[in-house]
């Protein structure tokens, strides 16, 4: 061994207690090799850990990408042959449709509008011939009232002046007839001449005629010449009911209210009508004048009364076309004995008309493919084919088809569109 050597192991050798033994100072060297062994030892664990971990995430996902894919199974395709669609039983189409049979067409009307009034031949609307103030109200509305009887009480200086008028008529005609009966009586014992008893009775004659038109005068207004003094009795001018006035007591009136008869401008003090007869106008149009001919009958409805149906007939159709409106005035008559109707009520009104062929179906079974109208028709189970259709009327959720199906024939109210798609 070699000095080197010595020194090297004497080195490593630790001095042990108790030893006399003096050694030179000497740095002892750090051993590297035991640590870099533990480091490289550490390492390969971890690299081969980490490996084994990849190898198994590896074998995870290869095992995972050979197992074959779920895919959901396809729908079976419907068959397209022209207007015709054949569907799979199986098919999930089926199930967005909605299939219901075509039912009878309701019986055919023309609907029109029109308004209930008062019948005329059984209404009068009361103004005062004379002018002055309303002393008292003798009847008041939905009150019967018979042909003559009062109405009304009003102080009149016309009036007076009529009965002045009628009276003093009466005075020069009672005259003239004594005078006339004195100048015959005189002739026939020779003490006048002719010329005097035909004068005389020249003005008999006319005081005749003068006292006469006066009485006629008040007679109209259903007065007499010895009614009290300036009070006119308004009479009633026929049977019935009063069922409008438009008069306070106290309140002066003229006759120019009447303004030439026209009570739109200017409201009768009293109306007298006869409600269980009303007039129903309707307003039409030309396209409907086949359907309007006098006698003909017709049913109307009034959101008054929900549910219930009135009838009537045309007794009036008009010969001429209104240039305002362009439309032809129909009057009807209509029984009102239950009194339900009122006067100026509005009314929906379904005149008959032929029936023609067809069916109804609900409107969302039609569908509008450029400028035709088409449904589909479920011939058998599955099978549904698209005709062409002619629309009529629509009312209440529903339209007639003219042509296309029958009643009774199954169509599809709702996948319409799904159908017209799965054709194109």
């Amino acid at each position: 061994m070699t000095s080197a050597d010595s020194s090297i192991r004497a080195g490593s050798v630790e001095a042990q207690p108790g030893t006399e033994e003096s050694a030179p100072p000497c740095r002892p060297v750090p051993v590297q090799t035991p640590r870099r062994s533990f480091g490289l030892r550490w390492r390969q664990c971890w690299s081969s850990r980490l490996c084994a971990i990849i190898g198994a995430a590896l074998a995870v996902l290869a095992l995972g990408g050979c197992r074959p894919s779920a895919q959901p199974p396809t729908a079976p395709e419907a068959q397209v042959s022209g207007d015709t669609i054949v569907m799979a039983t199986n098919s999930p189409q089926l199930s967005a449709l909605a299939i219901e049979p075509a039912g009878e067409p309701p019986p055919a009307t023309v609907p029109l509008t029109g308004r209930l009034m008062w019948d005329g031949n059984a209404t009068a609307r009361v103004f005062t011939p004379f002018g002055g103030i309303v002393r008292k109200l003798l009847v008041d509305v939905n009150q019967p009232v018979t042909n003559g009887m009062a109405l009304a009480e009003i102080q009149s200086a016309d009036f007076g002046q009529a009965q002045a008028d009628a009276r003093k008529a009466e005075s020069a005609f009672r005259l003239a007839e004594r005078n006339r009966d004195r100048l015959r009586e005189l002739f026939a014992h020779g003490a006048t001449p002719r010329k005097d008893v035909e004068s005389a009775e020249a003005d008999y004659a006319s005081a005749q005629a003068e006292s006469d038109r006066a009485s006629e005068r008040l007679a109209i207004y259903g007065a007499t010449s010895d009614s009290p003094a300036q009070i006119f009795r308004m009479p009633s001018p026929l049977d019935g009911i009063l069922v409008e006035k438009n008069v306070t007591a106290g309140q002066e009136v003229r006759p120019d209210q009447m303004l030439a008869n026209a009570p739109e401008l200017y409201s009768p003090l009293f109306v007298v009508s006869d409600p269980s007869h009303l007039w129903l106008q309707i307003d039409a149009t030309e396209v409907d004048l086949p359907h309007l001919q006098p006698g003909s009958q017709f049913t109307f409805t009034s959101r008054a009364f929900p549910g219930q149906s009135f009838a009537g007939r045309v007794d009036v159709v008009s010969d001429f076309i209104d240039p305002t409106t362009r439309t032809i005035k129909v009057r009807g008559t209509v029984d009102n004995s239950r009194g339900f109707l009122k006067a100026e009520m509005f009314v929906n009104v379904n005149l008959p008309a032929d029936d023609p062929p067809g069916a109804s179906v609900p409107s969302k079974a039609v569908f509008l493919d450029g400028e035709q109208h088409y449904i589909f028709v479920e011939e058998q189970p599955q099978r549904f084919v698209r005709r062409k259709v002619t629309l009529g009327p629509e009312r209440e959720g529903r339209v007639i088809l003219r042509d296309g199906v029958k009643p009774g024939q199954r169509v599809v109210t709702d996948g319409c569109l799904l159908l017209e798609q799965m054709m194109k």
